[in-house]
This record gives C-alpha cells, sequence and structure tokens, in this order.
C-alpha cells in the first residue's frame, strides 16, 4: 500500500518520506526566494521528482513547496499570509490537490479585525505618545513587520509633518532594509509603480539606532529587535523605559510563552529580571496584531485553495490546532492530523493509474451519436491490457489480435417458472407472441428448434422434473445484452397473458 509518512521535529522542520528512495535529493532545486511576478516556480528533478515554489507573502522571498513524486504530492506551507500587506501580497496556490498539506498553525483560533482599523489605531496611539513626551518601543523580528510597521510610520510622519525622531535598531533590520531595496520587484505591485519616482525603502524619517539615544530626552519612535523582548537590544531599550508612565510599548506580533514579551500582555507589572532584580512596568503596554502569519480565515482559505487529500497541522499551540483541525474536518470532509514533536503520522494514499484509450474503441463509442461530456461521465466497456508497461484499454476484437487468442463466448443464463401444462412447443409459442407484441423495436424470432430469441438472447422452454403442470424457460445471454436479459427476466416472471379459450 504506498504511504506517506511524516514527523514534526520542531516548529518548522519536519521529515517526510514520500517513498523510501525520496531521501536522496531535495536541496538546491533552485533558490527559496521567489519573486512575486511569477506566483509560481517549478523544476523537474529527474522523471518522478519534481518541486513546485508557490509565493507565501509573510516576507521578502518566503516560498511554499510542493514536492511530487510519481503520483504523490505533499504541500509544505513554512510560514504564509492570506492577507496582502503595505509592501507584500498575499499568498497564492493553485488547486494542486496534494495528498497531504502540511500547514502553519500560528494563529489557528485568531480572526483578524480590519487592517485599516488596526493601522489607524497604532499610528493614534503612537502620535498621542509622542505628543505627551512620551518614547515608544515597537519590538520587531528584522524581517517582515519591521519593514511593513516603518512604511506605515513613515508615511504619516510625512503627512503630518511630525519632527520626533524615529529609529531602527542597526545590524538585521539594517541589512534586510539593503535586501528590500535590492529586491524591490518582489514586493507588490504598489511599491513597484511607486518605485520609478522613490524607493520606499529609503527612509527620510527613520534613521539608524545608536545605543546612546535610548537616553537622549524627548519624544521618539524606536523598532528594535527581537520582537518578543526576550533578549537583545529590544530588551534592553525597554528596561531604561518601562518605569516612566509617559512611554509606550506596543508589541506587533506573537509572543511565546515565558517570554518577557507574552508576561507583560498577560498583564503583569513586576517583573524577575535576571539578578533576582525587579522590574516594575509603569510603561502603557498595546498589543496590535501585525503579525505575517496567516490567521484562521487564511489557513481555511488555503485549505480551500488547495483541495487536499489530508490537512496536518503544525507550529502551533495544543489546543488551539485542536480547534483548527476540528474546524478543517467539519467543513471540508478530510482527515486532519496534529502530531507532537518527534511523532509519526503514517498515511495510506491511492494513486492514479493513467490509462490509455484506443482510438477504434473511442471512433465506435462516438459512432453511437453521445458526444463526450466531463459532467455526465458515461461507462465504456472496452479489455484492459499492458502493452510497453502502459495500460491500454481497447476492444475486445483488438485485445484478441494483440494477444493471438481465439474468442469464448460468456453467457448469463437465468431459469423462470411458469404455470402451464400445455407442452413445451406451445409454451415457447405463447413466450414468441407475448414478447413479440411488447418488444416491437428489437428483433424478436421463432426459430425451427422451438426456441425464441431477442437479440442475442435465447429462451427456451423444458419441462419441470417434479410439476407436470410448471415449465421452466432458460434465459441466456452475452455480457453486452446483460441490460436486455435482465429487463426479459423480470417480464417473464410477471407470467403470460391468458390465452383466449
Amino acid at each position: 500500500m504506498p504511504e506517506i509518512r511524516v514527523t514534526p521535529l520542531d516548529a518548522h522542520v519536519l521529515v517526510w518520506n514520500l517513498r523510501p528512495s525520496l531521501g536522496r535529493v531535495l536541496g538546491a532545486a533552485f533558490p527559496t526566494v521567489v519573486p512575486r511576478s511569477s506566483n509560481v516556480l517549478s523544476k523537474g528533478v529527474d522523471d518522478e521528482l519534481e518541486i513546485k515554489a508557490y509565493y507565501a507573502g509573510h516576507v521578502l522571498g518566503a516560498a511554499m513547496f510542493q514536492i511530487k513524486v510519481g503520483s504523490e504530492s505533499v504541500v509544505y506551507t513554512g510560514d504564509y499570509n492570506m492577507t496582502p500587506d503595505r509592501h507584500l501580497g498575499a499568498a497564492w496556490i493553485d488547486k494542486c490537490r496534494p495528498n497531504l498539506l502540511i500547514t502553519e498553525s500560528t494563529y489557528a483560533t485568531t480572526i483578524r479585525d480590519s487592517k485599516r482599523c488596526r493601522e489607524r489605531d497604532f499610528l493614534k496611539k503612537v502620535h498621542e505618545t509622542v505628543e505627551r513626551g512620551g518614547k515608544v518601543l515597537i519590538p520587531v523580528f528584522a524581517l517582515g513587520r519591521a519593514q511593513e510597521l516603518c512604511i506605515l510610520l513613515e508615511t504619516f510622519w510625512e503627512r503630518v509633518n511630525l519632527k520626533a525622531p524615529i529609529y531602527f535598531s542597526t545590524g538585521l533590520t539594517e541589512k534586510a532594509n539593503h535586501y528590500y531595496k535590492l529586491f524591490i520587484t518582489w514586493t507588490n505591485q504598489k511599491i513597484r509603480k511607486t518605485f520609478v519616482q522613490r524607493n520606499m525603502f529609503e527612509f527620510k524619517h527613520i534613521k539608524a539606532f545608536d545605543r546612546a539615544f535610548a537616553d537622549n530626552p524627548g519624544p521618539m519612535v524606536v523598532f528594535a529587535t527581537p520582537g518578543m523582548l526576550h533578549a537583545g537590544q529590544s530588551l534592553q531599550i525597554f528596561r531604561k523605559w518601562a518605569g516612566n508612565e509617559k512611554n509606550m510599548v506596543i508589541m506587533p506580533g506573537y509572543c511565546v510563552q515565558g517570554t518577557v514579551g507574552h508576561k507583560i500582555l498577560s498583564g503583569q507589572r513586576k517583573l524577575e529580571m535576571e539578578g533576582r532584580q525587579v522590574l516594575e512596568v509603569k510603561m502603557q503596554v498595546e498589543y496590535m496584531s501585525f503579525s505575517a502569519h496567516a490567521d484562521a480565515k487564511g489557513i481555511m482559505q488555503l485549505v480551500g485553495q488547495a483541495e487536499p487529500e489530508s490537512v496536518l497541522l503544525v507550529h502551533g499551540e495544543a489546543k488551539k490546532m485542536e480547534f483548527l483541525k476540528q474546524k478543517i474536518e467539519q467543513e471540508f470532509r478530510v482527515n486532519c492530523y496534529m502530531p507532537a514533536n518527534g511523532e509519526t503520522v503514517t498515511l495510506p494514499t491511492s494513486p492514479s493509474i493513467p490509462v490509455g484509450i484506443s482510438l477504434g474503441l473511442l471512433k465506435r463509442e462516438m459512432a453511437q451519436g453521445l458526444l463526450p461530456n466531463a459532467k455526465k461521465p458515461r461507462l465504456l466497456h472496452g479489455t484492459l491490457i499492458m502493452k510497453d508497461s502502459s495500460f491500454q484499454l481497447v476492444s475486445s476484437e483488438q485485445a484478441l489480435k494483440e494477444l493471438g487468442l481465439a474468442e469464448h463466448q460468456l453467457r448469463f443464463t437465468c431459469r423462470v417458472h411458469l404455470h402451464d401444462s400445455r407442452k413445451e412447443q406451445e409454451t415457447a409459442a405463447r413466450v414468441y407472441s407475448h414478447l413479440k407484441s411488447v418488444l416491437k423495436d428489437h428483433c424478436v424470432q421463432h426459430l425451427p428448434d422451438g426456441s425464441v430469441t431477442v437479440e442475442s438472447i435465447l429462451i427456451q422452454a423444458a419441462a419441470h422434473s417434479e410439476d407436470p403442470g410448471t415449465k421452466v424457460l432458460l434465459v441466456s445471454w452475452t455480457y453486452q445484452d446483460e441490460e436486455l436479459g435482465s429487463y426479459l427476466t423480470s417480464l417473464l416472471k410477471k407470467g403470460l397473458p391468458q390465452a383466449p379459450s
């Protein structure tokens, strides 16, 4: 039985085996970055293995992958975003119908509100804090949300003519911005259109941050990494500014349990730092989801687009994944799995076997005057043969010729009991008269030996071995006339009309 085996190792790493031989090359089929303009890149590695990349949104160069071996395939999404934002388009996938779709489920139970409302609230809170002389810390990861929020604040500062400085921490974010400038053609259509006049990633109001700036008086906005306040520059700045109620920290993305970001979002206001120091948090804490991960609605949308046979959830929290698992199973009627790290899931597959149809068989079908209709499939009688390592459906005559065999005829026989005390020849004559009157469109014949034929169907009358007042009708037919044979059997079981006295 063909099967697919999947074992999650951690949040982003999986091992899957479409076949024992797939343990070979998956590596450098093509770069993992995919230009937005193409949406899909596909490469055949060999005769059996094909890898296809789909645009994933999320961050610059993010891609989802379909790996196909023979007729079996797996789609692995990685991180993706089904909602377009200010610098990237939405993830896209065609109706590829894989055996298995492996999807992230970071926001398995979250449905985000209007993006415009979130942006408006974000700008309002930043503006109000700066106007009252406070400082705003925005912890971000280097790639993705940093660029999204930088564009948002840059546009707002330009429009309102604000003078408060905006900084982003040097290092990874600065390097990331450099690549955004280089690969501007991989962003969304709006950014590409404005590129002629201006590169949106060459910011006028946003400057590189120096540690010494954190102690400067007056308002400012700082983007600092990492995004969960668990280490690095964002945590250092947070410790300096946390004690001032004028200041604000805006968490724009997901925070793992145990991080400082998760603690303050849960309402904790006294934090035990290293060295058993207690940090009292007086600054305002806000959560505004600008995450580049798909929400529950986006995940359901992707499953609907891809139409997989099965779904496997990774990269999420168990309770929330369980809820999404039930939703997917109810709505799409497919099996959904959520294995723990290190647990292996085995899925049986039903590979399709291509069969060629001979031209002669098709011409014979067309001669019946029935045009092909994809919405109304119909039965096609033929003989399945294997030739040159492939299957072909041909007419029985062609099959006999190809295989060098003589024709044998298979007939089906059914017994029908009739209450009739007359002789067998008289019973056969009554059967002939009855069928002649009923089957006006068929060729009904009464043969010299007393038997009756209707097309290829043969009817013979015989005496009952135990009851002289009963006759046995033997009705036999070939498989081509199975429908007519069944009809005649049913008709004769109802009995013959009474003969006039």
